[in-house]
């Protein structure tokens, strides 16, 4: 489970993120949504320790993430191509995220050939740097990276951006697999609904770094979401 407990962040006199409390249960598949300066991105960033909160806390499977370093044996993520290093090539990258992980050179060859369809031939074996990737073909190397070793808890910010239809719904057919056994949490920020609600089975928005909306996903979800969106 990860909970959220009176977390706040502030710049000065400016609040980007005020939620009191949110918990997002072992295995859950959960999105959260908003339009830009939302605080989606910000909230990310402190359950990864990225940025401090101002006040309160992120708790990760009963790890408090800005006060112990031990959740990240068993969480993944990919927020943006920063997460990547530029001079290595996709083989060499998972190579190091392996070893991160305890996957031996065997093992990390065993898992990416999982994913050849998703990267349609386009990243393996290209003998390219992760630099001189498309944003949508390094968002396919970090969003793969993020699950190697068998992470508990799966972190990805708007992982469909930059993705051409195809590799979308591809990539929806692996987060969707990823959930299946009740054991993975997966988070997902996203700007498009409609993607959103096809993978998650909760969401949460936020407007001005607050909760406003807490939806169980069903048949009518898009449509709300569409309808708070248009105000």
């Amino acid at each position: 489970m990860i909970q959220t407990t009176q977390l706040s962040k502030k710049y000065g006199s400016a609040e980007v993120l005020n939620i009191n409390e949110l918990e997002i249960p072992t295995g859950q598949s959960f999105g959260l949504v908003g339009n830009n300066g939302a605080g989606k991105t910000t909230y990310f960033n402190i359950l990864l320790d990225l940025i401090r909160p101002t006040t309160g806390a992120i708790v990760n499977h009963d790890i408090q993430v800005n006060t112990s370093e031990d959740w990240k044996a068993f969480t993944g993520s990919f927020i943006d191509e920063s997460f990547l290093i530029g001079y290595l090539t996709a083989e060499e990258y998972f190579e190091f995220v392996g070893d991160l992980r305890g996957m031996n050179k065997a093992d990390v060859t065993k898992f990416i050939n999982q994913f050849d369809e998703f990267f349609n031939q386009e990243i393996i074996g290209k003998k390219k740097y992760l630099r001189d990737l498309s944003k949508g073909n390094q968002k396919k190397v970090g969003i793969v990276a993020a699950m190697m070793g068998n992470p508990q808890v799966v972190i990805l910010d708007e992982p469909f951006a930059n993705l051409d239809p195809t590799t979308q719904i591809r990539l929806k057919k692996i987060i969707k697999e990823l959930t299946e056994n009740r054991e993975i949490t997966v988070l997902i920020s996203s700007h498009d609904l409609t993607h959103v609600t096809e993978v998650c089975e909760r969401i949460v928005v936020l407007d001005k770094g607050k909760v406003v909306k807490d939806i169980v996903t069903s048949a009518e979800t898009l449509q709300e979401l569409e309808s708070y969106f248009a105000v």
